[in-house]
């Protein structure tokens, strides 16, 4: 078994480890939340899947930007949240039932809405595309609802031990995905330097703040949903955006490294926001105790 492959298995091992996590400390009721909730579902998907890749076509269309990083914009765009975005947003303040519902309910719809938009953009631009809905399936099974979901039928039947032991998975797994992901992007340097310049950064990071100003909009009244949905327009599973590439133009070697580079920018360029959101929701808290 070669390096890379055991680097590999170690970061899905990791994902899954993460999402079990989060399945411990969550119920039934956390998973439904948006289902039982359609203004705020059909707001969550007005931002994440209208809005989104409109922008991202817009911005592959009108700038002069590497034919790897417009597949890589566009694929990220038409992608579900990361299955490990719901710990993030709850760092920000995000509750547990939107973070883990947004999980659930955008996971679940991605496996109609990928090859819908497939479609729509093969008639818009005259190029042939393709994703199944089994294969789309078959990835949100594993990365997402299957761990989920063993994580929830644990919290079930045993809350308190899976309260216990949801923080050292959930660290492990934490550690897994740093140093899996520092040994990726180290190794795919070379590949994202040459990315760098004619506007990649730019519209890279225009989407990254983009998605938050449109999800921030959309999120409704609630402080933290508003934060919850930024980072849920913001954040794309970078596994899905990889095998979108992949399968429709496997001649593109850059487009990898193009969603790595995204992965890396987005990491970046959502933290004044975060320090926003959490600044802010101290001066709330401090304003109601007064």
């Amino acid at each position: 078994m070669s390096l890379q492959t055991l680097i590999l298995l170690a970061l899905k091992a990791s994902i899954l480890l993460n999402v079990f996590a989060i399945g411990l400390r969550a119920s039934l009721q956390d998973a439904t939340y948006l289902f039982r909730r359609p203004g705020q579902l059909v707001r969550g998907l007005l931002a994440m899947n209208l809005l989104m890749p409109l922008f991202a076509v817009t911005l592959a269309v009108l700038f002069d930007l590497n034919p790897a990083v417009k597949i890589a914009l566009v694929a990220l765009s038409v992608s579900p949240i990361p299955p490990v975005l719901p710990i993030k947003m709850m760092k920000a303040g995000g509750t547990k039932s939107y973070s883990i519902g947004v999980l659930v309910a955008v996971g679940l719809l991605a496996i109609l809405f990928v090859p819908a938009a497939m479609e729509i953009l093969q008639r818009v631009f005259g190029v042939p595309l393709q994703m199944t809905v089994a294969s789309i399936a078959a990835l949100i099974l594993k990365t997402v609802l299957l761990p989920l979901a063993l994580g929830i039928v644990l919290h079930s039947f045993g809350p308190a031990l899976a309260e216990r032991l949801a923080k050292p998975i959930s660290q492990l797994g934490s550690v897994g995905l740093l140093g899996c992901g520092l040994i990726i992007l180290s190794t795919a340097a070379p590949h994202i330097l040459a990315l760098v310049g004619s506007g990649t950064l730019i519209a890279l990071a225009a989407f990254v703040l983009v998605g938050l100003a449109i999800g921030h909009w959309l999120g409704g009244p609630e402080a933290e949903n508003r934060t919850a949905l930024a980072f849920s327009t913001a954040s794309r599973h970078p596994g899905i955006a990889i095998a979108l590439a992949h399968a429709n133009f496997p001649q593109q070697k850059l487009a990898m490294a193009a969603v790595l580079l995204y992965l890396l920018i987005n990491t970046i360029a959502a933290v004044p926001y975060h320090v926003w959101t959490k600044r802010r929701g101290a001066a709330v808290a401090g304003a109601v105790k007064t």
